[in-house]
């Protein structure tokens, strides 16, 4: 193949790239990439030079290897959970294979690439180069459709022993290069005079196709753009070609107000799924401001029957005035079958609106998605510099003005200048008011803290933000209270199933909302709220508690039987909301040979020095304890195993250098993390004791991880 043959191939393939919104790499029998056109920012992030990682090496290194074994093309699914097809191209020269797609397919595949790279092992990528040009297609058939066209490409260049060029008098398209082929598709469609039919839609290239240098012309397969595209056409391409430069909250609205606009619609809400609900996150017109409630689940079949045969789902929606019942039209967006979102639209439509709607609503998923996973990543990654911040100031709260100061940096976390802490009292079976911020004065005239909403926020243990109180139907607040919006947001604090107190927060600065992303980053502290208001519980209640007491006289840690409590109580959290959790073992070395010789009064005060540099060196939300004799344990909470590591190194550095009395002191450490295979009490403990003997068997004074020893469960 000259270069000039070369040169016109790559053309075509970018063509097809273009067209199908996919990536198109041809690998040789190196392996490594020799071209590529529209590549997946996540396979350029890991591949960067062209050259397969190991873990990329088993799938599109071996592209070439599969289709030879096959004899024709050939479909796979990466282990970053992307869809390809290797397609053979038969060279004289050298071995080639165009590996077509590099695509999400299954929204569970996109999920688990945003969760790799929050607390997986792509965390140390650059999220803004790893999701940069994220490609998502709507279905396999798109795969299938570019891979018989690269087929036939191939096949037509060798049949005739010509290249394949195009034109290029023309654009090939107008959008820029990351829009999908689903909104090309619609651009196409949007241009038809008469509603597309039920046959199978063919890919149209708006170009002209001929082979050089003899070979006649191929036919026109479209009209020239120039004539097809109307303005209309051109403002939906500017339009959709936005989206992508834009957030994912901004999209949102930009979104409803565009549909809003161009079919003259009054009552739009945007509705974003959390936790299998979909709930409002905007709106605009009449909606604005109004909580929907909808009566079926996010995975509902109606739901995804509706995405799927592209007619919205109509629901009766009773508006609380004399208007009686109305119909919303729901309108779900999603990726294969799974649904993120959807639009509300309480206007009366026609057909003709509907089906336009739904266009809409199905070209823009796999922007949205796209939009959606750089929030998530940005978002999280915020959230855990925000957690870590926060539980820095919780270490450096004293047990003097405890619950004040507590409150005072939750309601720095959450922006709120007023705030309220409620702790359940066991006896009286009342909510104990224990701190309020923003308040001069509080007192029983006031009103009774937590009486029109917190104590049912208490009885469900379920949080609750509200945008306008005075649409919630709530008992007025004493007007003395002067409060300065009309937004709040209650919380419950929960160990385990159990709540035992709730936070409320309202007067944002600037008239600002409590939402969605105000609980959710509520929750992501409220482990270490809960951590801190149960230790000092459990220390308020020590006299009573003498008999069961969950403190060790000696050290002043919590004792074993506190820890095991917490450690299930963790692992629950863990397993049901998917944070990293990690335990530690520790043992002092040669402790024995410390007594015999020293004796057991020097050896207890090694003791109480060792619990105190444990206790300095952890985090608020860390929970240590005396696991018996001279062994210790660590709970480390919502930490990662590199984390836990770390944390476990600073402990053995700190005692090795703390001034003991006769002799130096060391430590051995074992350490095990919380995985979807190692998450359970007796599991964790048995693999962080096998850590720790193989630490010791190393020579001691060491920090070693359950999974660098190849630890196996024996358990």
């Amino acid at each position: 193949m000259d270069e000039r043959d070369e040169n016109s191939n790559r053309k075509t393939f970018e063509m097809l790239s273009e067209e199908s919104g996919l990536a198109i790499a041809v690998v040789d029998n190196h392996p490594r990439e020799v071209y590529v056109s529209n590549n997946n920012s996540i396979c350029r992030t890991l591949n960067p030079d062209g050259k397969f990682s190991p873990a990329c090496a088993e799938y599109c290194g071996k592209a070439l290897e599969m289709t030879a074994q096959s004899g024709g093309t050939v479909a796979f699914e990466c282990h970053a959970g992307l869809e390809c097809r290797a397609v053979p191209v038969k060279n004289p020269n050298t071995p080639l294979v165009a590996i077509v797609g590099r695509t999400f397919v299954r929204s569970d595949n996109y999920r688990r690439a945003t969760q790799r790279s929050m607390k997986g092992d792509w965390r140390k990528l650059a999220p803004a180069e790893l999701f940069d040009n994220v490609l998502m297609s709507a279905s396999p058939a798109t795969l299938d459709r570019t891979a018989r066209q690269v087929e036939e490409l191939i096949a037509n260049a060798r049949s005739q022993k010509k290249a394949i060029t195009v034109k290029t008098d023309a654009p090939i398209r107008t959008t820029p290069k990351e829009i999908s082929n689903v909104v090309e598709r619609f651009n196409r469609e949007i241009r038809r005079d008469t509603p597309p039919t039920g046959e199978p839609e063919q890919i149209r290239v708006e170009q002209v196709v001929e082979a050089i240098p003899e070979a006649p012309p191929a036919p026109v397969v479209a009209a020239p753009v120039a004539e097809r595209r109307s303005p209309q056409t051109q403002a939906w391409r500017s339009f959709f070609g936005s989206l992508l430069k834009s957030d994912y909250s901004t999209a949102c609205e930009t979104i409803l107000d565009f549909v809003g606009d161009r079919f003259a619609l009054k009552s739009l809400v945007w509705l974003d799924r959390h936790d299998n609900r979909l709930e409002n996150t905007v709106a605009i017109g009449d909606m604005k401001n109004r909580k929907i409630r909808l009566g079926i689940a996010a995975d509902d079949h109606r739901l995804i029957e509706a995405a799927e045969s592209e007619i919205p789902l109509s629901l009766g929606e009773r508006s609380g005035t004399t208007k009686g019942v109305r119909t919303m039209n729901l309108f779900p967006i999603g990726v294969g079958d799974e649904i993120s979102a959807a639009i509300a639209v309480l206007d009366t439509l026609d057909f003709a609106v509907k089906t336009q709607i739904v266009k809409v609503c199905r070209s823009l998923a796999p922007q949205i998605e796209i939009l959606r996973l750089r929030f998530e990543v940005k978002e999280g990654e915020a959230l855990t510099l925000a957690v870590k911040r926060f539980g820095q100031n919780l270490k450096k709260i004293d047990s003097d003005d405890f619950w004040l100061r507590l409150l005072q940096s939750s309601a720095e976390m959450m922006r709120s200048e007023r705030a309220s802490l409620l702790i359940h009292n066991d006896r009286s079976e009342k909510l104990d008011v224990k701190a309020v911020v923003g308040v001069k004065e509080w007192t029983k005239n006031n009103g009774e803290i937590g009486g029109r909403v917190a104590r049912l926020v208490f009885d469900k243990n379920k949080a609750v933000a509200v945008a306008d109180v005075t649409k919630t139907g709530l008992p007025p607040a004493n007007p003395e209270r002067q409060y300065k919006t009309k937004s709040f947001m209650s919380c419950p604090i929960s160990i385990g199933d159990r709540a035992i107190g709730v936070m409320n927060f309202t007067d944002k600065p600037g008239g600002e909302t409590f939402n969605r992303s105000s609980i959710d980053l509520f929750q992501a502290i409220a482990p270490q709220l809960a951590v801190a208001i149960d230790r000092a519980s459990f220390k308020h209640k020590a006299g009573e508690l003498a008999q069961i007491s969950v403190t060790d006289s000696l050290t002043g840690l919590l004792n074993r039987r506190y820890i095991e409590a917490r450690l299930a109580e963790e692992i629950k959290r863990s397993n049901r909301h998917g944070f990293p959790m990690s335990f530690m073992m520790l043992d002092v070395d040669h402790f024995k040979s410390y007594n015999d010789e020293f004796g057991h009064p020097a050896g207890d005060e090694a003791l109480k020095l060792v619990g105190a540099v444990i206790r300095d060196t952890l985090r608020g939300a860390d929970v240590a304890a005396r696991f018996g004799g001279e062994e210790f344990s660590i709970l480390l909470p919502q930490t990662t195993a590199e984390e836990a590591l770390a944390i476990g190194e600073r402990i053995r550095h700190n005692i090795e250098h703390a001034n003991f009395q006769h002799r130096l002191v060391t430590v051995s450490i074992g350490v095990a993390s919380c995985s979807a295979e190692l998450c359970v009490s007796a599991d964790l403990v048995s693999a962080a004791d096998q850590a720790l003997y193989e630490s010791k068997r190393r020579g001691r004074n060491r920090v070693l991880s359950f999974e660098e020893i190849g630890g196996r469960r024996n358990v």
